[in-house]
């Protein structure tokens, strides 16, 4: 007796924890046109700037380990990764680490050493469409690359000339209103001093495809050295 009211009280606990981090979603949209850049970027980026506000329309809250939207929500990783690989990237890796090695090995990574304001001359190569990568937002095993946070650049808005970048987060803000889910956020630094460091920024791979019109291949074997 004693043990089943033991395992009806865990039950409880855990739904209740798990309802506690399902929190509603509390997210804000915008459109391209109000981003100042848009017009300029690559159809590719324009794109994949287009499906991620897609997105912030769907109401997605916070969720620890998902990726699927169909969940109802998904988590920082998660949303980059479904977005990513929607848009043709096979290859995308699931947690924001691995992301940032995919981006240090098949791109280019810029990392920031000194920066302390978005102003910095380290920021000059930042552009609309890259990830954005962070260290120390939580508590997490060991990695080889210490990210664990990622977001999309979604570059600046047209009336405010504000930074806003676009991902998922349950306490990041966007025009002063904290913000729980799938949503554009303000892209702000981190405060010196706290565990949480801005670690650095990159474009995503390019997707390589066929042309269509590719000569043939020599099929004679070639000997090499």
């Amino acid at each position: 007796m004693i043990k089943a009211l033991m395992i009806v009280c865990l039950l409880s606990a855990t739904a209740w924890a798990e309802e506690e981090v399902r929190k509603p979603a509390a997210v804000s949209s915008m459109e391209v046109g109000e981003l100042a850049e848009y017009a300029q970027a690559p159809e590719s980026v324009q794109k994949l700037i287009r499906e991620a506000l897609a997105m912030t329309r769907l109401k997605l809250t916070y969720t620890f380990a998902s990726s699927d939207p169909e969940a109802g929500g998904m988590d920082c990783s998660g949303t980059i990764y479904h977005l990513l690989k929607q848009a043709g990237h096979a290859d995308t890796p699931r947690q924001s680490d691995e992301m940032c090695g995919w981006v240090q090995e098949k791109s280019t990574l810029h990392k920031i050493e000194k920066a302390d304001s978005l102003a910095h001359a380290e920021f000059v190569n930042l552009k609309p469409g890259d990830l954005l990568f962070w260290s120390g937002t939580y508590e997490a095993t060991t990695r080889k690359i210490p990210v664990t946070h990622v977001m999309l650049y979604l570059g600046k808005h047209f009336k405010t000339g504000k930074p806003v970048i676009f991902g998922a987060s349950d306490g990041r803000s966007y025009e002063g209103q904290k913000r729980t889910g799938v949503s554009v956020f303000d892209f702000v630094l981190p405060k010196p001093g706290g565990k949480t460091r801005f670690y650095g920024y990159g474009s995503v791979p390019v997707i390589i495809t066929s042309p269509a019109s590719s000569p043939p291949v020599s099929r004679r074997r070639v000997l090499r050295p």
